[in-house]
């Protein structure tokens, strides 16, 4: 859950607090996961509630396939799947779904649009792919 990740200093949490400060002897959560799991599939639910900061770190995992955690030690993502959520352009879906479940290609065109506005192109640009899923129904 990004909300959890939403102020400056939440970085630390995820590739570990630096020398000097406490819990720099525990690792980062997402760091060490990773580090002990290489193969792993990381689910980054609700991403753009995430601080910069923590999109600054994401940008190096996508580009690079590798983060140095607060130890100095490099831990290798090249393995690791990572699947982001986000509410971006959900109102557009909600408001121009059909019936049968189609999303149109306005309608996709109109979350793209919401995409690009929120976030930044650079980690759109390294994303493999962008999936519009159609809302759930009560009786689905």
């Amino acid at each position: 859950d990004m909300s959890e990740y939403m102020e400056k200093h939440a970085v630390s949490r995820l590739i570990g607090a630096p020398p000097g400060y406490i819990g720099h002897d525990e690792g980062g959560q997402l760091t060490e996961a990773v580090r002990r799991n290489p193969y792993s599939v990381i689910l980054l639910d609700e991403v753009e509630k995430a601080h910069t900061d923590v999109f600054n770190v994401l940008l190096q995992i996508l580009d690079e396939g590798r983060l140095t955690d607060s130890k100095g030690r490099s831990v290798d993502f090249k393995n690791t799947i990572i699947i982001m959520t986000s509410n971006i352009g959900s109102q557009v879906l909600l408001e121009n779904v059909k019936e049968t479940g189609e999303i149109t290609e306005s309608t996709e065109k109109a979350v793209m649009t919401n995409l690009n506005a929120y976030f930044k192109p650079e980690i759109l640009n390294r994303m493999d792919d962008i999936v519009l899923f159609k809302p759930l129904s009560i009786d689905d």
